[in-house]
């Protein structure tokens, strides 16, 4: 699974996420009280397979998040169908 990143210092940044489910927030637990990145949309193969998960930053609307990861076309470059993830 790959995680994407929008907004904020890693804007536009990817990384390889290991297990079936991405977690809710990324850092899982930085434990110091920060903000962190949160799921906003899972992209899902048709196998149901998770290829990608999209975190937006703490600072950015839910709307803002979809039209960027829209604008960057994650679910036709993964050959996936976007969910938007529900909190």
């Amino acid at each position: 699974m790959r995680a994407l990143f929008v907004g904020g210092v890693v804007d536009n940044s990817e990384m390889d996420m290991e297990g079936g489910q991405p977690p809710v927030h990324y850092p899982e637990d930085t434990g110091g009280g920060h903000s962190r990145y949160r799921l906003h949309q899972i992209g899902k193969q048709a196998d149901g397979t998770v290829a990608y998960a999209v975190y937006g930053a703490p600072d950015m609307a839910d709307e803002e998040v979809a039209r960027v990861a829209d604008e960057r076309a994650y679910a036709r470059r993964f050959e996936a169908e976007a969910e938007l993830f529900v909190h």
